[in-house]
């Protein structure tokens, strides 16, 4: 069985491993990411339409994932994206991809702009926080302590991409600004802060997904 958590620096030996060991591409690894989520909203119950609120790392590109799994299965969804012109590597890929898919994006730029958000996530049934991933550590930079804060006062449902942005994934320390989310869909295994007391608060229900990464792959780095 897969190791019930997983650290920061142990999940980011995991995608190394993959593409160096295995062959995988990590476009691939990103495609599985995005779809498990798509999936586990599907199986929680989608009434309405999703917002997807990216910034610019790779949780970002898993955000564009969902968005495109969603589209493809006639579900509505928009994608709320912050700092696009910082966006490399599969993040970048993926938001080529979706430009060309018609899927609907509101750009935002560095800028916190309240009126324009709230008229984005208006109607929402779901709010998707795909900011920040377990990389992240300590307060949000701006824009994104406003923006988190004004996604905490939606009347929408709310689910994190991996981690809730503002919690650390290894401590459980959650930001000033953190994201309240009813779920949590994180990858591979769950983090060792999630368990601290406090964490669930933000976390909601948590979600493990497999990404396609072998089993031994990941008991060896869990057990090196």
């Amino acid at each position: 069985m897969p190791p019930k958590t997983l650290t920061r620096a142990q999940v980011r030996e995991v995608d190394r491993r993959a593409a160096r060991e295995y062959g995988m591409s990590s476009l691939v690894l990103m495609e599985n990411a995005g779809r498990g989520v798509a999936d586990c909203l599907g199986r929680l119950g989608i009434g309405g339409p999703v917002a997807i609120c990216c910034y610019k790392g790779n949780n970002a590109g898993d955000g564009m994932v969902i968005a495109r799994h969603l589209d493809l299965r006639c579900t509505a969804v928009k994608v709320l994206l912050w700092a696009a012109d910082e966006l490399v590597g599969d993040a970048a890929a993926n938001f080529r991809i979706l430009e060309k898919s018609d899927v609907p994006l509101a750009l935002f730029g560095h800028r916190h702009n309240p009126a324009r958000l709230a008229e984005a996530l208006h109607g929402a049934d779901w709010i998707v926080d795909a900011l920040l991933g377990t990389g992240a550590r300590g307060e949000p930079r701006p824009p994104l302590g406003a923006v988190i804060d004004a996604l905490n006062a939606q009347p929408a449902k709310r689910l994190a991409v991996d981690v809730p942005s503002g919690l650390d994934c290894d401590t459980g320390a959650a930001a000033r600004h953190t994201f309240r989310a009813d779920h949590t869909c994180t990858f591979v295994a769950a983090k060792p802060g999630f368990y601290v007391d406090g964490a669930a608060a933000y976390t909601g229900q948590v979600h493990v997904l497999d990404i396609g990464a072998p089993r031994k792959l990941i008991e060896s780095v869990h057990n090196p």
